[in-house]
């Protein structure tokens, strides 16, 4: 908290017996006026003996022309006594031996104290006694410790380069407050006005230490001490001196430079007699401290007294840093109350989150800091404050408002009574409902609508309502009839009417629903009209954009189900699966295959499984990227040209180099795929392949399970100038080849290794032996949901060569 003093309490009530606290600051009040009666003697006896010397007069006529020259100039004993001693003429040097000049009003009486300390006497050089003399004779006219502090500023500017002058008191209750400044902005000032006692303040330091702090090294001081300011170099160089009252001190003087170089002898010598002058003066105030703590609240609170209504005066209560914590109310008018009974006087000295802590960090707190920091006045919307922490619970609904004053905030405030806050609730609800009431008496021609209501049918404010046999002509053209139609029924049956209408505004066209019903005499016709009139166009735009997304969606539906339908019979026709297993160049050949159960897309899985004209056999699987037409064209392209580029005699390498081309050179180059071609020789058994990013094919022999290491090969469509290789395999009675595409193995969230375990444990499970079934296979590799298609070409040596239901053909294309 800050060491802002409290404000007394209301005289009326009474005195109350005397507290530890007030026995405490009697005692110190009294200790601090033996030190004035002691060093004001001393000061006395000083400036006597100055004027006998020069006047030659004896003691008692000097201490009669003293008291005379105070009397004529309308100033104190004490100020005489320093401006006699300060307007001392320096003596003159001797060509041999100087003379040590005398020393100023200020060193005197720091000699005094000195002196009685057994310490050496300070002594001031001859110019440095000029300008003391100067500004004691200016000090004569300043009337507060904010005056002073303008005073040494234009005092102190030319001599040493001061940009800034701060005053900080070091009240009882410990901590800083800034009495007076000069040179700084406001903004920063209010910000510094109380500091608590922290440690690294420079100010502090001195009053406790008793000794200067010269801070000339803004890097290496900032890193020890809290400086005023930001940036931190700002003022390069700065000077904190206590302000003596006899052996302590509880002012500090502090000199901001914005010149990055230390302070001279010559300007520390001034700058402590500058401190020693003010000593002096500073006792001579009998205002207060702080005028703009004090006399602000002190002549606020003179003005509260006599308005009507609830209002405070805030000052605000900061951290070392600046930061607002907690406000003080300085000042409060008779009929301020809070919720807990406290009234007038009563809550002043009161801190306002000891009284309200659920204000912290509330709305109203934010809006009370943005309101200190722009000057801009704040309003509340109205809100309820419950508080269950108190004497009592206690609960009620406010308006507030906020504005600046000085650096505080003047607060007023609107409590609602009861009626007040159902009139607030009706109106709370037709906001937020949009929503507005209007009674017309049909009798009388009186009409009256709520606000809300001319806002939900955008008439201005200060039109009078419409009656209710005029209120079609706000309707558009075709919504006009049935309202007009609905409102006689209402008002000759008594009839009540729901109706939604349209109608234009200056935002646009709205739709609007009436809802009344009429108040009917004994003889049951109506004599009142009560209802609502609603805004719906925010639910009606939101109804027909999910009218329109709901026709986009079919109609995109149903374009892809025709694309899905087209792709399946273009795949159908392309693709044929035999319906069993055929033999081609002696070895058993099984093809499946399997569309995507997930989207309405066909794939472009594909593969071919012919007899060549030198009787090798050709088995190709791939996979085009992407679903739908694109994809089944581009797979009936690759299918054909590979067929024919290997039935042709191209190698396989040589097939995949041309394939690649193929792709790079047809729709822009988008397209990618892979492909696994493999030529097998009868004769030799020996299964020559190639592949283009394809899955590895996966070898049964003699029970062993495993992937076959591939050759070298970029996948097609992805780079103009790849390199293929080809490996061979000797096939053996017995051997199961699997040449398959990626959606046998690919599952979402999981990698392709843990694909291919899967698939060879299956294998291990259901596909070992000749006996093996693909169909066990495919059940389980795909037990969940397929998102892709799958195709499988499953390739079998005989263990012998024995002529069974297998078919024979010279190709078999599929």
């Amino acid at each position: 908290m800050t060491s802002e003093p409290l404000l007394p309490g209301d005289p009326a009530t009474g005195p109350e017996p005397a507290a530890p606290a007030e026995v405490l600051a009697r005692q110190r009040a009294e200790l601090e006026r033996l030190r004035d009666q002691a060093a004001t003697a001393a000061i006395l006896e000083r400036a006597k003996g100055a004027l006998m010397a020069v006047t030659g007069c004896a003691p008692d006529a000097a201490h009669e022309e003293l008291l005379q020259r105070a009397k004529d100039g309308d100033r104190s004993l004490l100020e005489q006594c320093w401006l006699t001693l300060g307007a001392l003429p320096p003596p003159r040097e001797s060509p041999a031996h100087p003379a040590t000049p005398p020393p100023s009003a200020g060193a005197c009486a720091d000699a005094d104290a000195d002196a009685d300390a057994g310490k050496s006497v300070p002594v001031v050089t001859g110019d440095v006694a000029e300008v003391l003399a100067d500004l004691g004779r200016a000090l004569v006219r300043v009337g507060s410790p904010h005056e002073l502090a303008g005073c040494l500023l234009d005092r102190l500017a030319p001599e040493v380069a001061a940009d800034a002058v701060l005053l900080y008191e070091r009240p009882p209750e410990d901590g800083l407050a800034l009495i007076g400044h000069a040179g700084i902005e406001p903004a920063l000032a209010a910000q510094w006005r109380h500091v608590p006692p922290v440690t690294g303040l420079p100010a502090l330091a001195v009053l406790r230490s008793g000794q200067p702090r010269w801070l000339e090294r803004p890097a290496e001081d900032g890193a020890h001490y809290l400086l005023i300011g930001q940036p931190p170099g700002r003022w390069p160089s700065r000077a904190w001196l206590p302000v003596p009252e006899g052996d302590t001190a509880r002012v500090a003087l502090g000199v901001l430079r914005r010149r990055d170089a230390p302070f001279a002898p010559r300007e520390r010598e001034l700058l402590r007699a500058v401190a020693r002058l003010c000593a002096g003066r500073l006792r001579a105030f009998d205002s207060p401290r702080d005028p703009a703590a004090g006399d602000i609240a002190q002549t606020v609170q003179a003005v509260f007294d006599a308005l009507p209504g609830p209002a405070v005066l805030l000052t605000p209560l900061r951290t070392a840093r600046g930061e607002v914590k907690d406000y003080r109310i300085a000042a409060a008018t008779p009929e301020a109350a809070d919720v807990f009974g406290r009234a007038g006087r009563d809550m002043v000295g009161r801190h306002l989150l000891e009284s309200y802590p659920l204000v912290a960090g509330a709305p109203l707190w934010r809006g009370c800091l943005r309101a200190l920091e722009t000057g801009v006045p704040y309003e509340t919307e109205p809100f309820a404050y419950q508080d269950a922490d108190g004497p009592a619970p206690a609960s009620a609904t406010y308006t507030v408002r906020a504005a600046p004053l000085g650096e505080g905030l003047v607060v007023t405030w609107l409590r609602y009574d009861p009626v007040d806050r159902q009139e607030q609730r009706l109106a709370d609800v037709q906001r937020l409902g949009n929503l507005g009431w209007a009674n017309w008496n049909l009798l009388t021609g009186e009409i009256s609508w709520a606000a809300q209501t001319y806002t939900v049918l955008g008439r201005p404010a200060d039109r009078p309502p419409l009656p209710l046999e005029r209120l079609p002509d706000l309707a558009q053209p075709e919504d006009t009839r049935p309202l007009a139609r609905a409102i006689a029924d209402l008002v000759s049956r008594g009839r009540p009417l729901d109706v939604p209408f349209r109608t234009r505004t200056a935002a646009g066209v709205r739709h609007l629903r009436m809802v009344a019903e009429a108040v009917t005499a004994p003889d049951g016709s109506p004599v009142e009209v009560h209802g609502f009139v609603q805004d719906l166009t925010a639910q009606r735009s939101a109804e027909l954009a999910l009218v329109e997304s709901e026709r986009v969606m079919l109609l995109q539906r149903g374009v892809l189900q025709a694309e899905r339908a087209l792709a399946a019979r273009l795949q159908h026709a392309l693709l044929p699966l035999p319906s069993k297993p055929v033999r081609l160049a002696g070895l058993r050949v099984e093809v499946a295959y399997l569309p995507a159960q997930a989207g309405i897309h066909v794939g472009g899985d594909w593969f071919s499984a012919i007899e060549l004209p030198d009787c090798d056999a050709l088995f190709v699987v791939g996979d085009v990227a992407g679903h739908g037409i694109d994809a089944v064209a581009t797979m009936a392209q690759l299918r054909f040209t590979a067929k024919g580029m290997v039935s042709t005699g191209s190698s396989l390498t040589g097939a995949l180099a041309r394939l690649n081309q193929l792709l790079l050179h047809s729709r822009d180059g988008q397209i990618t795929a892979t492909m696994v071609l493999a030529r097998y020789d009868p004769d030799r058994q020996v299964l020559a392949w190639a592949q283009a990013g394809h899955p590895p094919p996966l070898l049964v022999r003699r029970g062993e399970v495993r992937f076959l290491d591939r050759p070298g090969g970029m996948l097609l469509g992805a780079t103009g100038a790849p390199v293929y290789e080809s490996l061979e395999l000797r096939l053996e009675p017995g051997d199961r080849l699997l040449l398959y595409t990626d959606g046998l193995v690919e599952r979402p969230g999981e990698g392709l290794d843990a694909g291919f375990a899967r698939l060879a444990e299956a294998v291990r499970a259901h596909g070992r032996g000749e006996s093996g079934s693909l169909d066990a296979l495919l059940a389980a590799m795909l037990a969940d949901e397929r998102r892709d298609d799958v195709c499988v070409l499953d390739i079998r040596m005989p263990l012998e060569e024995v002529q069974d239901a297998v078919a024979t053909p010279r190709e078999t294309d599929t």
